[in-house]
C-alpha cells in the first residue's frame, strides 16, 4: 500500500524564515507561490526578462527577480516553467546560483529522470506534484482544503529532503488532502503513460474513431457528436465521484450490458499495444524522440496540431457548443 502523508506529518517550521523562489507564473506557478505566501512562507517569483506574467505577480502582492537573482536569494527554488523550456533556463540562470545545501524543486520528474537537468551534489533534489490544474490547487486552498499531491526525493544532501519537501507540501496545501510517496522515476512513467494511453491519447482517439464511424455509415455529424464527446462528460463526472462501480450503478442496463461486451472487445485489442506504449516510455525512447522534436523546432508536433483542428469533429462541434451558451464555450486555435 501507498505510504500517505497528511498535515500532522508535515512541519511547517522546518522551512519558516526560508525564501522560496517559484519560477515561473503560470498555472502551477501562481497557485504555489499564492498558496505558500498565504501559509506565512517568503516567496519570490524567478522571471525571465520581458515575461508578461511579471505584472500579474506584482499584482499579487508578490516581488519579482530574474530567475538568477530569485535563485540567489532562495533556500527552496520549485521550477514551474514548462518542461521543454527548464533545461535551459536551468543551465543558463539557476545552475550556478544554486546555494549549498539549497533544495531543488519540481512538480514533474521528467527532466531529472531522463537526465535533462544534473543538479550539483551539494542540493536536496525533491518532487511535489499537486493531483490538479493550478486554478484548481489555488481554488481549493482558498476555500480551506487542498488537492492530494505526490512527494518524492531524488537527492538527499542535507539528510532532511523529506522533512522539508513535506513542509513545502503543506505549505501549498497537498498535506490537507493527503500526499503519496513515490519516485521520481515511477511519477514520470505514469504519468506519461496516463497522458498517452487514457486521457489525452486513448481518449481522443476513441472519440475520433466512434465519430467517424457513425459519420462514414451516415448518420448525421451532430448526431454522432452529442454520442460520442458531448455525453462524455456525464460519464467522466460518474467516474470522478464513485469509480466504476457507481457508473455501472448510473447508467441504464442496456448502457451496461452493451458496455461489458463491447468493453472486453476493445481491452483485448489495446492491452498489448498499452504494453508497447509503457515500453517506450521507460527505455526513453519517447522522451529521446520528444527531445528531438523540440530541437528540430516542432514541425510534425505543429503539423499534426494544424490537422486536429481542422477535423470535421471540431468544426461540429463548435456549431453545436455555440448553441449551450450555460457550457461557457472554449473556440480556441492554437497556433503552429
Amino acid at each position: 500500500m501507498a505510504t500517505l502523508y497528511y498535515d500532522k506529518d508535515a512541519d511547517l517550521s522546518v522551512i519558516e524564515g526560508q525564501t522560496i523562489a517559484v519560477i515561473g507564473y503560470g498555472s502551477q506557478g501562481h497557485a504555489h507561490a499564492l498558496n505558500a505566501h498565504d501559509s506565512g512562507m517568503n516567496v519570490v517569483i524567478g522571471l525571465h526578462e520581458g515575461s508578461k506574467s511579471k505584472a500579474k505577480a506584482e499584482a499579487d502582492g508578490l516581488q519579482v527577480m530574474s530567475v538568477a537573482d530569485a535563485t540567489k536569494a532562495a533556500d527552496i527554488v520549485m521550477i514551474l516553467v514548462p518542461d521543454t523550456k527548464q533545461p535551459a533556463v536551468y543551465d543558463e540562470s539557476i545552475h550556478d546560483n544554486l546555494k549549498d545545501g539549497a533544495m531543488l524543486m519540481f512538480a514533474h520528474g521528467f527532466n531529472i529522470h531522463f537526465e535533462q537537468i544534473k543538479p550539483p551534489e551539494g542540493v536536496d533534489v525533491t518532487m511535489v506534484a499537486p493531483k490538479a490544474p493550478g486554478h484548481r490547487v489555488r481554488e481549493v486552498f482558498t476555500e480551506g482544503a487542498g488537492t492530494p499531491g505526490l512527494v518524492a526525493i531524488a537527492q538527499d544532501s542535507t539528510g532532511k529532503a523529506k522533512e522539508r519537501a513535506l513542509a513545502y507540501a503543506r505549505a501549498i496545501g497537498c498535506t490537507r488532502a493527503g500526499v503519496i510517496e513515490t519516485t521520481f522515476k515511477e511519477e514520470t512513467e505514469t504519468d506519461l503513460f496516463g497522458e498517452q494511453a487514457v486521457l489525452c491519447g486513448g481518449v481522443t482517439a476513441l472519440i475520433r474513431a466512434s465519430f467517424e464511424t457513425l459519420v462514414k455509415a451516415g448518420y448525421q455529424p451532430e448526431i454522432a457528436y452529442f454520442e460520442c464527446l458531448h455525453e462524455l462528460k456525464l460519464i467522466v463526472d460518474l467516474l470522478y465521484q464513485g469509480g466504476l462501480s457507481y457508473m455501472w450503478y448510473s447508467v441504464s442496463n442496456t448502457a451496461e450490458y452493451g458496455g461489458y461486451v463491447v468493453g472486453d472487445q476493445f481491452e483485448g485489442l489495446v492491452k498489448e499495444e498499452m504494453a508497447g506504449v509503457l515500453q517506450r516510455i521507460q527505455s526513453g525512447e519517447f522522451a529521446n524522440n520528444w527531445i528531438e522534436e523540440n530541437k528540430k523546432g516542432l514541425p510534425e508536433f505543429k503539423a499534426r496540431r494544424t490537422k486536429e483542428h481542422d477535423l470535421l469533429l471540431e468544426q461540429v462541434g463548435a456549431e453545436l457548443r455555440d448553441m449551450m451558451p450555460f457550457l461557457n464555450a472554449k473556440n480556441i486555435k492554437q497556433e503552429s
